[in-house]
């Protein structure tokens, strides 16, 4: 099963590569989007193994939802000295030109719907994640940014490139292999 997850990453890179420019990458942004993506699996792995254990105590009341919140109240926590660093000296300029723009009203509303969802959102995953286990999580989850962007170009008539178009395919068909080898056999019927 771990075997598919090499087309899948393959698939996803080709569909990143560019035809006639290559792979052009920012180093900077690939690192922290490397370091962003790594955090999620770990946080996956623990939470899943947390809930696991938590979940025989009922004592603790920590279900998947409560570890989630937990999780995110630690990682909000220990985030926050890197966000306040890098961001505070820039904040109220783009503030202003953002309330200017859209008046703050509507940034508000936006920031507290996006957050919002993005909860919601992450709460079902991480919740599914403690049901499916951390690989089949990451490995359907790579497969819907790959289904989305193939949806995307249907929906919005925007021509696929080759290599889009291939390693979609690719990492489409090592989620469906992933799929078929992660299945535990069949049982045998005794007669």
């Amino acid at each position: 099963a771990y075997a598919m997850l090499v087309p899948i990453v393959c698939g996803v890179g080709l569909a990143c590569i560019k035809e006639g420019k290559g792979v052009d990458l920012n180093i900077q942004a690939f690192l922290y989007a490397s370091m962003a993506n790594a955090s999620a699996a770990l946080k996956g792995k623990l939470g899943s193994s947390v809930t696991k254990e938590l979940k025989g105590d009922p004592d603790k009341n920590m279900d998947a939802t409560n570890v989630y919140a937990v999780t995110n109240i630690i990682s909000f926590i220990s985030t926050l000295p890197f966000v306040v660093i890098n961001e505070l000296p820039e904040l109220p300029a783009m503030y202003k030109a953002a309330v200017e723009e859209h008046g703050t009203h509507a940034i508000f509303l936006n920031v507290f719907l996006s957050g919002l969802c993005f909860y919601f959102y992450n709460e079902f995953a991480f919740s599914f994640t403690a049901h499916v286990g951390a690989v089949t999580s990451s490995v359907l989850n790579t497969a819907k940014r790959v289904i989305i962007i193939v949806v995307s170009s249907i929906v919005f008539s925007e021509a696929l490139s080759r290599n889009a178009i291939l390693g979609s395919a690719l990492a489409i068909a090592g989620t469906f292999g992933y799929s078929i080898a992660s299945k535990p056999p069949a049982k045998e019927k005794t007669s």
